[in-house]
């Protein structure tokens, strides 16, 4: 339709553009080059715009959205602590419910000189700085180095904080070594869990000084 349409405008053209060039009648009106051009442009645009106009409109079908993916962040896990204590362990504790401070030696200071064999009684002044009391049951024994003889106490009565108790050993010097001999002892809980701090007995064995005579002056006569 489109083409029959646009040969029917072509030999209109034809024809005015043949009776400009020949035709002999007045009565019809003579064109000039510039109007039949004019006149061809404007058949051609109209041609144009129908074949536009006869053209299916397509219509666009917007893409879906995409949902947005949810980034899930996922916090640290929480420090995980575990206890250390074991039963027997020798590893001080701080503060907590059984507690320990050393005072002061009561008897037998450090480096005090004792000949090999000597018997002697070592005393330490102790406070319960915990927060729970010391329970008849508790056991001072010896932890580390010369126990030299001695043997474990057993508490036999109930310590409150805040309150200072003395610890007594009766101790014998060994007579196979000299020198500086240690013995360290600490208190423990009813499931031998040992606690607070940890106390000794530091004393040298041998031989005492040698007392230097004094000389009695002779009186002048």
């Amino acid at each position: 339709m489109q083409k029959v349409k646009l040969f029917i405008a072509l030999t209109l053209l034809g024809t005015l553009v043949l009776g400009a060039c020949g035709g002999s009648d007045e009565g019809t009106p003579t064109l000039t080059v510039e109007e039949i051009q004019t006149l061809a442009v404007m058949t051609y645009q109209a041609q144009l715009t129908q074949t536009a106009q006869a053209m299916p409109t397509e219509t666009f079908t917007p893409l879906p959205t995409e949902t947005p993916i949810t980034i899930v962040t996922f916090a640290p896990p929480e420090n995980i602590t575990s206890a250390t204590n074991t039963p027997g362990s020798n590893a001080p504790q701080s503060g907590g419910c059984y507690n320990l401070a050393y005072v002061k030696d009561v008897t037998i200071p450090d480096n005090t000189q004792v000949t090999p064999g000597q018997a002697f009684t070592k005393t330490w002044l102790v406070s319960n700085n915990g927060t729970c009391d010391w329970e008849p049951g508790f056991i001072f024994n010896v932890v580390g180095g010369d126990a030299m003889n001695g043997v474990a106490v057993t508490l036999n009565q109930a310590v409150q904080p805040g309150r200072q108790y003395e610890f007594s050993v009766p101790m014998v010097a060994p007579t196979d070594q000299t020198g500086e001999i240690k013995g360290t002892w600490r208190l423990s809980d009813a499931n031998n869990n040992f606690f607070g701090d940890g106390v000794y007995v530091l004393v040298k064995v041998g031989a005492g000084p040698t007392a230097i005579p004094t000389e009695t002056p002779t009186p002048t006569p």
